[in-house]
Order: structure tokens, then sequence, then C-alpha cells
């Protein structure tokens, strides 16, 4: 895969402006990123300068906490994918997590996959699920990305980048491992191949180095609002 698209171009500070948006827009069509990344509120200014590019626009969802509900994050998810997003970042319920209600977090994530496979705008959206790792245990970690896959997640991603820590080279292996280790178990219960779920690493990817870093451990895609210096030092 050419380098450039293993990257989400990423600007989520509450104070970017129009024109800050703009700029990262032409960046990511100069250098082909895999997407921009922004907060819904620039979702449909995104999607109007994306149009007719290689450069997919992505939006996050429940950020950056994943604390509201469930009905908040499915109408967020849909707003944002009839404003033109085509890939959804969406924030585990973390505190359902800290407390072992599973079901809650599956719930939480399968009910914001069904609005990003079924919507009015008739298009399959990529889901990808924050889990928020710096605030998880290991088991914990395993556990939420066990249950992303099971509730049809694309990718499951490391952080929102907005808490106490972001991506680490540990975190990618096991998360690679325990995605890839998942997907096997529910081939075999169901007899059906099951789709290779994906990685993201987020947060505190700032140069070159540990770019590659995760992408060696098992990552296939990285948000990083560095990307433009990253990839033309490489």
């Amino acid at each position: 895969m050419e380098f450039s698209k293993y990257f989400d171009h990423t600007i989520l500070k509450a104070d970017a402006g129009e024109e800050d948006v703009n700029a990262i827009c032409m960046e990511a069509v100069r250098y082909h990123f895999a997407s921009v990344c922004v907060n819904g509120a620039r979702t449909k200014q995104v999607s109007c300068l994306l149009a007719d590019t290689d450069v997919e626009v992505c939006t996050v969802v429940g950020f950056p906490l994943g604390a509201m509900s469930t009905i908040a994050k499915k109408f967020e998810a849909l707003t944002a994918i009839e404003d033109g997003a085509t890939e959804i970042d969406m924030v585990i319920n973390v505190g359902a997590v800290k407390d072992g209600d599973w079901e809650t977090v599956k719930k939480d994530i399968s009910e914001v996959k069904e609005v990003c496979a079924h919507n009015t705008m008739g298009k399959e959206i990529t889901l990808k699920v924050i889990v928020e790792t710096c605030l998880l245990t290991k088991e914990e970690k395993i556990k939420a990305c066990e249950t992303a896959v099971e509730a049809g997640a694309d990718f499951v991603k490391t952080s929102t980048g907005f808490s106490t820590g972001g991506a680490t080279v540990e975190d990618i292996v096991l998360m690679r491992k325990t995605v890839d280790a998942k997907a096997e178990v529910l081939e075999k219960e169901t007899g059906l191949p099951h789709k290779r779920v994906l990685v993201k690493a987020s947060g505190g990817i700032r140069d070159l180095e540990t770019a590659k870093a995760m992408i060696q451990a098992g990552a296939d895609r990285l948000g990083t609002s560095a990307t433009v210096s990253i990839v033309t030092a490489e």
C-alpha cells in the first residue's frame, strides 16, 4: 500500500476554523491521504472539498468521552453520514467497560454499526471503534477489542488523543493479536469466513520513526495531525 494511504489527516481541536479545515483538506488531496478526520460540524464542508477525490471523509462520534447515550451516538452518526461522511470513528462507552457491563458496550457499538450499514444514503460506512487504551487494563483492552469484533466493527482504534495517553507499539501488537484471534473463533463458531478487522493507531504519532513502528507492529491506519511532516520525511 502507498505509504500516504496509511494516514487519517486529523483536525479535531475545538478552535479549528473554516480556513484551517480547508487547508487540511487541500493537504490531504495533495498527498493522497486515506481520509480527513473532523468533528461533525465540519463534515459537510469537508465532504464538499473532497468530492471527486480519493480521500475519504471521516467523522468522530461520541467524541471524546464516549459517555453519551447510544441514541445520541446513532443520531450523530446518521447526521454525519447524511452530510457526506464515509467513515465513522466512535468512542466506546468507557464507563461501561470499567463496570464490566459488556452487554451495554456491545449494544452501543452494534447500534452505531447498524446506522453505518443501513442508512438513508444507502451506503456501507466504515466503522472504527476507539477503545481509549490509556484508560484500560490489559484485560479490558482485550475484552473491548473482542466485543468490537462481535459487534461488527471494521477497525479498532487506540485513542482519541484527548485523554491521558495515546498509541503505543505494545497496544497495537495486543490489539492486532486480539482481533485476529477473535475473528478465527467466530469463523469456527459460525462456519463462515469473518472479515479481517483492522487496527488504527492514534494519539502521539508525530514523527516518521513512530509511524513506521506502529505499522510494523500491525497498524493498518494512523491518525495524526502531523501527517505532512511525517510523509515528507520518508
